[in-house]
């Protein structure tokens, strides 16, 4: 009877042996390196971020819109462990991170890869006015232009037209006016490729006429020449963008643009 518990006891000892081994040799693995990635199970992965878990803010120095920070952030948790704790902080162009720090390197150099400067360009419009054939004025214009980014630029004067008037018992009539830009306007978007650059852009050319009397109130006719589009331009090279011949008149209008990086 002694001989049987003996043996019994003995048995239940040497089946709970492998248990214990694994456990120890599964608490010696974590503790051995804090690069919870190379763990072998996921219970020591999960163990390792726990125990080795810290929190850095990585701030973000080339993004321009909170969209660009957006897909940074969609990239982190796209490429990294779904147990990753990252979140944006939109006012301060930053990133938090929670993770032990192996893992934070790699995504500290992956989020830098990412957060590069955008290229700049520089948009030179060539806006030429001939008459019968002849060239009677040409005027350029430059603007810069970052990488994926909109850029407007405009010159001219703001001419007052009036929208309607109002008066009541005890005050005389007051007339409502709004502004008209009358002018040059530019309007450009600027994306890069492989051979040169993808651009849309607006230009927009308009002058006072005669005017127009309406109601009883005199109104200005404003003449306008508009050419929009978007097209592939290779960079050092004039691209023309269109022509057009200006109504009720004998000239004729030539706008083309030339795009250089510079930086």
């Amino acid at each position: 009877m002694t001989l049987s518990r003996l043996t019994l006891r003995s048995l239940c000892l040497f089946a709970a042996l492998p248990v214990s081994l694994a456990a120890r040799a599964q608490s010696a693995d974590s503790n051995a390196t804090t690069d919870c990635n190379k763990l072998s199970s996921h219970t020591a992965e999960g163990d390792c971020r726990r125990l080795h878990s810290v929190t850095k803010t990585i701030y973000l120095a080339n993004v321009t819109t909170q969209n660009d920070a957006n897909e940074i952030l969609v990239a982190v948790r796209n490429m990294f462990s779904p147990e990753l704790k990252v979140y944006l902080i939109a006012s301060q162009d930053a990133i938090s991170i929670s993770s032990y720090p192996e893992e934070i390197g790699r995504i500290e150099a992956f989020i830098h890869e990412l957060d590069r400067p955008r290229k700049l360009y520089r948009l030179t419009y060539t806006v030429a006015v001939s008459e019968n054939g002849k060239n009677i004025g040409t005027q350029h214009y430059s603007l810069v232009a970052s990488d994926g980014n909109r850029s407007t630029m405009k010159e001219g004067d703001k001419i007052p037209v009036a929208t309607g008037s109002f008066s009541t018992d005890n005050a005389a009539s007051q007339t409502q006016f709004t502004y008209l830009d009358v002018g040059m306007s530019f309007d450009a978007t600027v994306i890069s490729m492989a051979n040169g650059v993808s651009l849309k852009s607006k230009v927009e050319q308009s002058s006072i006429g005669s005017t127009n009397t309406i109601a009883g109130v005199t109104e200005p006719v404003v003449r306008q020449s508009v050419l929009e589009g978007s097209s592939i331009a290779t960079l050092g090279k004039p691209l023309m963008l269109g022509s057009i011949d200006i109504p009720n008149s004998t000239r004729h209008l030539d706008i083309d643009v030339m795009v250089e990086q510079i930086k």
